[in-house]
């Protein structure tokens, strides 16, 4: 097989929620809210759509259950970098991509609309704060991870991939889509013996969540280690490995989804006069520096 690890074949890393955004379209009160063609001009021309499929290519050929046993012993030694939060979102902010065609926002700003629709709505603070955090895992791509190793749809490994998962033809050059120990219903796990025991694909999702699994709410350590596992919480193709501790807890991972997808929009937050509000928030329930 072909060595393309070190391929990225997304030139922006918005390239996959925006994608997201075109498979799983606005949700109404009368349903989904289809989107125009207009509206899509720069997301359905065949180049973008290439783009993506190369990058699910390589992600679910890549994503095997060692792949992600190597990933954790080396990133989850957290060894790489001691900073604030707000020092990380100034990291992860030299990842703007001046290409997106559709909207001029770095990381910080998109991370305040998602969490200023979540205040704007009364939820409780952590909630707020999830919603401003839920992406800083992308500081992997500073540490020199690929993107197909940081973003896109997450998937359990360790058992049959699903049918619902994106592109899953694409899982058939995955050596363990024929392994026996691994691709089976349940694989290497037992009935609903709860995510907490299932290893995800490797991305910020997880590497976030064990950094922060000390600090927040259990809801909101929910929606930052499962909100791109698109498959359980649209799908509902995996609940047979979860318990009624999963089950409970989607519900809020459900409720962040929408917020996530569906909240960038060309007016800029005000930073100057938001962060005093986040300031403080942060330093609610996290510490002064975090170990990445």
């Amino acid at each position: 097989m072909q060595d393309t690890t070190n391929k990225n074949p997304m030139e922006n890393i918005d390239d996959w929620e925006e994608n997201l955004k075109e498979r799983y379209p606005e949700e109404t009160k009368e349903g989904p809210k289809e989107k125009t063609e207009e509206e899509f001009r720069n997301y359905i021309d065949s180049e973008r759509l290439e783009t993506v499929r190369e990058f699910y290519k390589i992600n679910h050929t890549y994503q095997t259950y060692d792949f992600v046993c190597k990933k954790e012993a080396e990133f989850l030694k957290f060894d790489k970098k001691e900073m604030s939060l707000w020092e990380a979102v100034d990291f992860l902010n030299t990842l703007v991509d001046d290409s997106d065609p559709d909207i001029d926002l770095d990381q910080l700003q998109h991370l305040l609309q998602t969490s200023e629709a979540i205040r704007a709505d009364g939820h409780p603070d952590w909630f707020v704060l999830t919603g401003f955090i839920h992406d800083i895992g992308k500081v992997l791509c500073l540490f020199g991870e690929p993107q197909w190793a940081v973003v896109g749809d997450t998937f359990p490994v360790g058992c049959k991939y699903a049918e619902t998962i994106v592109y899953p033809d694409f899982f058939k050059e995955n050596p363990d889509y024929s392994n026996p120990k691994f691709n089976t219903k349940y694989g290497v796990y037992s009935p609903n013996c709860g995510l907490d025991k299932v290893k995800m694909s490797w991305g910020h999702d997880e590497y976030l969540y064990q950094i922060l699994k000390n600090y927040l709410p259990e809801p909101a350590l929910y929606i930052i280690r499962y909100h791109s596992f698109y498959s359980q919480h649209r799908e509902e193709s995996y609940t047979h490995l979860m318990n009624e501790k999963d089950i409970e807890m989607f519900e809020w991972v459900k409720k962040f989804n929408p917020y996530d997808l569906y909240t960038k929009a060309p007016v800029k937050p005000d930073v100057k006069a938001l962060k005093p509000y986040y300031e403080d928030l942060v330093k609610k329930y996290l510490p002064d520096t975090l170990k990445f």
